[in-house]
């Protein structure tokens, strides 16, 4: 599909910018601009402004930084996907780590393409994702291919799986703390502690908390 290809959309999609350099957004509305069938919806300078807008107004499309102060990409895009967030979600980020890539994919990223992609390439990548397939930069499918041939991850991958967040709450169950108490601590619902700890089950391939607990303590991530 052409920049100015619109047999697909009648309407222009509306695309929300999460990045927290506000240049790198400029340069992502300017890109906008140039396409007959998307248009800017929003910018968000974080991923808890994203959220919020999110509640507000909901996108078409999200362009999503995977390097972020305070929130980073991931549990941005983890928390977007627990507040019921069904538009596609495209990481558009510098870093080429396996983990990183691994780890948006997991928390239900629709794409993943690199910032140094050629504006007019980039383009095209962006227009292309109707809901149904996906955006991933070509450069990457090598690195995916020898990612789902590895053997089971180490401590060390499995732990970068997780968000910041899962993180704090893992090594709190491993010190044997209630859902309950692991709210109180962390100062969010005992629901939201749920979610969480549904979530860092399935990245750990773990089916009881029991289980991740253990598997914790013995490696001393407490």
């Amino acid at each position: 599909m052409s920049p100015h290809d619109t047999s697909h959309h009648a309407q222009p999609r509306g695309v929300l910018v999460v990045d927290d350099h506000p240049l790198f957004r400029r340069g992502v509305q300017q890109l906008l601009a140039m396409s007959a069938s998307l248009t800017l919806s929003g910018e968000a300078d974080s991923g808890q402004q994203a959220i919020e807008f999110c509640k507000r107004h909901m996108p078409d499309l999200i362009l999503l930084d995977m390097k972020m102060a305070g929130m980073d990409g991931i549990e941005t895009l983890t928390r977007l996907r627990e507040a019921g967030v069904t538009a596609p979600i495209v990481m558009l980020t510098v870093s080429e780590s396996q983990d990183d890539v691994l780890s948006a994919i997991r928390a239900g990223a629709s794409g993943y393409l690199l910032k140094d992609t050629a504006p007019e390439e980039l383009l095209a990548a962006i227009e292309a994702l109707d809901g149904e397939g996906d955006a991933f930069d070509p450069r990457l499918m090598g690195l995916l291919t020898r990612a789902l041939r590895e053997p089971a991850p180490g401590p060390e991958a499995m732990i970068a799986r997780l968000t910041r967040r899962e993180r704090d709450i893992l090594r709190l169950i491993a010190r044997s703390h209630s859902n309950k108490e692991i709210g109180r601590r962390l100062e969010i619902s005992e629901g939201t502690v749920k979610v969480h700890v549904r979530h860092l089950l399935k990245k750990m391939g773990m089916r009881t908390r029991t289980e991740a607990a253990v598997w914790a303590a013995q490696e001393g991530w407490k």
